[in-house]
């Protein structure tokens, strides 16, 4: 597979990242990438930007060395209605939305509740990846999720930095190989995700490729070389967005 995007990483904006935005840019450029997704950590995260950081993209050219650039926010799921940390007016200004959950902004309860959290985020219509589903920050039930990403057009995130063993994920490998094995019988697309905190990390799925091959998952329904499909379901899911 021709690696041409990778749609979720953070810069020093995020606070506890370490490359500026142009750093990044270069990195994907180097690495051949068409598509590059900047998306910071909302306020929930310590020392991350303010909201008007989000306010202020507009500024930002979107083509940068020759990579397309989407800005946006990763926003923390904060409670079992999944409800969102960032408030709505901000949406507008993000090329991209992804929400998931993390244990500092989010208190883990009944597996019931903690997936009707996710399908909260799933439906609200706003949404376009869950970010890292399978990290195992709180127990969840997936078929459901995948049938809801599927029914409103969300893409559920395969994320290399959970695999890593120095984050001490240990349900991670089981709960993404469940995730796509489901994937794959509902024909419902997934988006690798690197979760970069610095450069060098950009477009890095090495843990991921394993679990590709565990599952003999279908090429075709990995969007991580196929910018013009990723964007189509943006634009998508734009047009049916009502502020």
């Amino acid at each position: 597979m021709n690696i041409l995007l990778d749609v979720h990483t953070h810069t020093i904006a995020s606070g506890h990242a370490f490359s500026t935005l142009q750093e990044m840019v270069q990195a994907a450029a180097d690495k051949g990438l068409q598509l590059l997704g900047i998306t910071e950590h909302t306020s929930g995260i310590p020392g991350t930007c303010s909201d008007i950081y989000f306010r202020n993209l507009p500024v930002v050219p979107r083509h940068m060395y020759g990579v397309e650039l989407l800005l946006g926010a990763e926003i923390n799921i904060i409670d079992y209605k999944g409800h969102l940390d960032l408030e709505e007016r901000y949406f507008r200004f993000l090329d991209l939305r992804i929400a998931g959950l993390h244990s500092l902004c989010y208190l883990p309860s009944t597996v019931d509740q903690n997936t009707e959290a996710v399908l909260g985020a799933i439906g609200n219509r706003h949404i376009d990846i869950i970010s890292h589903p399978g990290d195992g920050t709180a127990d969840l039930l997936f078929e459901p999720l995948v049938l809801a990403a599927k029914e409103n057009g969300v893409l559920l995130e395969i994320n290399n930095s959970s695999l890593n063993p120095y984050r001490h994920k240990t349900k991670a490998r089981d709960n993404n190989l469940e995730i796509l094995r489901l994937c794959k019988r509902y024909e419902q697309p997934v988006i690798l995700g690197s979760d970069a905190h610095i450069s060098f990390s950009i477009a890095d799925y090495h843990w991921l490729y394993p679990l590709l091959a565990e599952t003999d998952f279908p090429e075709a329904l990995i969007l991580n070389d196929k910018p013009e499909a990723f964007k189509a379901r943006l634009k998508k899911n734009r047009e049916e967005t009502v502020f």
